[in-house]
């Protein structure tokens, strides 16, 4: 509504001026107790129901949509249309797709068929599926930042798609309680015992086990043992992992009573003082078969620096800090950094001291490599503090910067992710302009994950 001009000699001000108390007084409600709390969590969580199944289909399920020959060809098979035509009339067996000849569609399952057939038959020197070495474990991309609204979850769903596109087998886990990750992957989680929290509990109480058989054997009371340790110890990694509508990417999900485990992780510190609660997630990964059941897990963590993001930092190899090219955020990150160091020296500090009591060799954390990357970056309104953030984060920091598009907002909008938007929905010149943003983002880090590859594979074949 626009507002009334001034009365000849009045003084025009602002809307906080000569606000009546009285006045404000009246357009209150009465006082809200916690239930109101509760009343609005529902009206959010049917709304965020809502929303979230925009796109879905009919069922409430998602479902991946098929990829044009147009797409085949430019993005994710190096062929020419005519050829790709070509050799799907001279091989029926070959996934045909659906549509006319001039324009198939295909399922992603039926493009890494056509993926393989081309790997075996193809050109040679063609790169017709994306390498990785054999006999090592998948790699672990952690992405973390603790403030929050920095691109963490776009930046952590789309790198997964990108790499599912590029035929990797990934595996994405959820490690923040609001759930955001899980909402795109279309997942469904009851309650924490679907989350990574069993994998915790399991972790401690395999601990306690060896702790109270020494302790049984010295006669010492036992730590306690309740039902919640004993039923973890009967949950498996593979058992919480759920399929998703991409064929090869897989989830472990998370929802709000995940955040338990913020508050129960230190309790069993306390009971527990050599529980080495930051290896629990880096275990599970391990004992359970997933690095060998994926080339790539994800790791999407809440904004904090609290036990779930420690166990997550701990247990990845590659560590993707997302941030803004904005003062506030380029000082968070900072801090952030500064966070990790006196987190894990501290922890080093203190292991390593028992570890020389003991005359054991000392432990210390590595990651095979970080990389800060700007998110949402408009090059007309913040190329000068991009290239100071650049500057101080040096080596720390990729070169591209992702770039934010009508077609990224549009996505976020939907509970999508780019690849997964048609983009008959907007011309192709948007649609290019729109995937090359995380297409640039994919091809550095995938560049950091083939270079640790690579090193690793060296240094097993001269070990």
């Amino acid at each position: 509504m626009a507002q009334k001009p001034a009365a000849p000699g009045k003084i025009d001000l602002p809307p906080y001026f000569n606000i009546d108390p009285a006045q404000a007084a009246t357009r209150l409600g009465e006082p809200i107790d916690t239930a109101r709390f509760a009343k609005a969590a529902a009206f959010a969580a049917r709304g965020r129901d809502d929303l979230a199944r925009r796109g879905y289909a009919p069922d409430g399920k998602k479902r991946l949509r098929k990829f044009s020959t147009w797409e085949v060809c430019k993005y994710l098979i190096p062929v020419n249309p005519a050829h790709l035509r070509r050799v799907l009339r001279q091989n029926p067996d070959l996934p045909q797709g659906e549509g006319d000849a001039g324009s198939k569609w295909f399922t992603l399952e039926e493009i890494l068929a056509l993926r393989d057939h081309f790997a075996a038959e193809g050109a040679k020197g063609r790169e017709y599926r994306a390498w990785r070495p054999e006999g090592l474990p998948a790699k672990v991309v952690a992405v973390a930042n603790f403030k929050g609204g920095v691109g963490k979850t776009s930046t952590a769903a789309h790198l997964a798609m990108s790499a599912a596109l590029d035929g990797y087998k990934v595996l994405v886990i959820d490690l923040d309680s609001q759930g955001s990750m899980t909402s795109i992957m279309g997942g469904k989680v009851e309650d924490e015992w679907q989350t990574v929290f069993p994998l915790l509990a399991r972790d401690y109480a395999l601990r306690v086990q060896e702790e109270n058989r020494v302790r049984l054997a010295a006669g010492q009371a036992p730590i306690p043992f309740d039902e919640t340790l004993t039923e973890a110890l009967k949950v498996s990694p593979r058992n919480l992992v759920q399929h998703t509508h991409w064929p090869n990417i897989d989830l472990i999900g998370a929802q709000l009573n995940l955040y338990w485990a913020e508050f129960q992780v230190p309790v069993w510190r306390m009971q527990l003082r050599n529980w080495a609660l930051w290896d629990a997630l880096t275990n599970a990964l391990s004992d359970g078969g997933l690095l060998d059941d994926y080339d790539i897990i994800l790791l999407d963590t809440p904004p904090a620096l609290g036990y779930l993001t420690i166990n997550a930092l701990a247990a990845s190899d590659i560590l993707l800090v997302p941030l803004g090219a904005s003062f506030l955020e380029f000082d968070s990150t900072g801090r952030f950094f500064d966070m990790i160091y006196s987190t894990f020296a501290s922890i080093e500090e203190g292991e390593n001291r028992a570890r020389r009591a003991d005359g054991l060799p000392e432990m210390r954390f590595e990651w095979d490599a970080v990389r800060a990357l700007v998110t949402r970056f408009d090059p007309a309104q913040q190329a000068d503090l991009g290239n100071v953030i650049q500057a101080y984060f040096g080596d720390f920091m990729t070169t591209y910067r992702q770039e934010m598009t009508v077609m990224v907002g549009q996505a976020g909008e939907q509970v999508s992710g780019i690849y997964e938007t048609d983009y008959r929905d907007f011309n192709r010149d948007t649609y290019v302009r729109g995937r090359e943003t995380f297409d640039r983002t994919w091809a550095e880090v995938k560049e950091v994950i083939l270079g640790t590859w690579w090193r690793d594979q060296q240094l097993a074949k001269e070990g």
